[in-house]
């Protein structure tokens, strides 16, 4: 463990896994713009040099202060050893507020322990509700939300949802994504640095994108070789390429149910940010399940389909960017073609790439050098 500055604490930033690192790599620059006091406290919830790791060099983000290292294991496992590494470190450290952004088990290990000390909790991208209880992002999101001091929801309907579970409105700020800041921030930095059109013969070819790793989909051998089917016919029907970027649970996934993968889907290791990111921006249409790439592609323009039968980013259905498709092979055409066809013009429900400041704003007040 490494720490940056031994004076006291302003804020404590807790981060996990690789969407958390991109969403909060604005807010981190803005403490350092802010020359604010500030910890950095990783998880290691999906530890990987390819998938997270390595980010914080490419963003040019500082080292985290703290990494327990988790790793992968059982709910309540990770949430445990989460929960007893994050207290001893806001004991030593004692910050005046603890951010913690999403819905993962290093969000809900995050909020309870900060929520068990005299210190306050912001919940960045509070609100969120996919109204499935078996998915265990709802559970965390709901939990933290009700543990927070601050909840910073990106929209106005997400605001309204937290008001109808009876959360005080003086807690509740819309304040946009931060994922806004993140992508406004970068896509012209991947369109300068990333050459992974090139690597992978795209530049001239219309291609598909793809991701698929959660658990109801990956985990369920039925489920797994149907989304692949649905997206072999995408590919069939608009000659397109599909690159499939693949994370290590779905790799192991596919080996275990020893599924075949159709010779149209081009299987390839993690990308980093500004590759995938070029990417987005590239594609024809996405097909995923990811909660963060339906915000991305929303925001840039690019039409997608969700494999999923539920989405906590009713937004991107509102204005058009997204359509919920399942994993029915027919479904899924179905939704590529009236997607492919549509006017890509929908406006940007997320914000207008302040979220980073708002929230700094809001939980730290004034800037130190502005007080000054």
């Amino acid at each position: 463990m490494t720490v940056r500055d031994k004076q006291p604490t302003d804020v404590a930033i807790i981060l996990g896994t690789r969407p958390e690192i991109i969403k909060l790599a604005p807010l981190i620059r803005e403490c350092e713009n802010r020359d604010l006091n500030f910890i950095l406290i990783h998880t290691g919830q999906h530890y990987s040099e390819s998938l997270d790791s390595v980010f914080f060099e490419q963003l040019d983000l500082p080292e985290p202060d703290y990494n327990l290292e988790i790793g992968s294991d059982s709910h309540g496992e990770q949430t445990g050893r989460m929960i007893q590494g994050i207290e001893r470190i806001l004991l030593e450290s004692t910050p005046d507020v603890v951010l913690v952004q999403g819905d993962t088990n290093s969000v809900l290990a995050g909020a309870i322990a900060s929520s068990k000390l005299p210190i306050e909790l912001g919940h960045i991208e509070a609100g969120l509700r996919s109204f499935d209880d078996e998915m265990p992002e709802e559970v965390n999101r709901v939990l933290t939300d009700h543990a927070a001091d601050y909840l910073f929801a990106p929209t106005e309907d997400s605001a309204q949802l937290l008001r109808n579970e009876g959360l005080p409105d003086d807690c509740i700020y819309v304040t946009g994504n931060t994922v806004v800041d993140a992508v406004e921030e970068h896509s012209q930095l991947a369109l300068h640095r990333s050459d992974v059109l090139t690597e992978f013969e795209l530049a001239e070819n219309p291609f598909a994108l793809v991701t698929a790793h959660r658990a109801e989909n990956v985990d369920n051998q039925h489920r797994f070789q149907q989304l692949l089917s649905g997206i072999e016919s995408v590919a069939e029907e608009f000659n397109l390429s599909v690159l499939y970027p693949i994370h290590p649970r779905a790799r192991s996934r596919l080996d275990e149910f020893d599924i075949e993968i159709p010779d149209v889907i081009e299987l390839v290791e993690p990308l980093d940010y500004l590759d995938f990111l070029l990417l987005e921006q590239s594609a024809s249409i996405i097909l995923t399940d990811s909660g963060g790439v339906q915000e991305e592609a929303c925001i840039l323009q690019t039409p997608c389909v969700t494999l999923r039968d539920n989405t906590e980013r009713p937004e991107t259905l509102d204005v058009g960017s997204n359509l919920l498709a399942g994993v029915d092979p027919n479904e899924i055409l179905t939704c590529a073609r009236e997607m492919i066809d549509s006017e890509h013009n929908w406006d940007n429900p997320f914000g207008d790439g302040t979220a980073s400041e708002q929230i700094l704003n809001i939980s730290c007040g004034k800037t130190r050098k502005s007080a000054e």
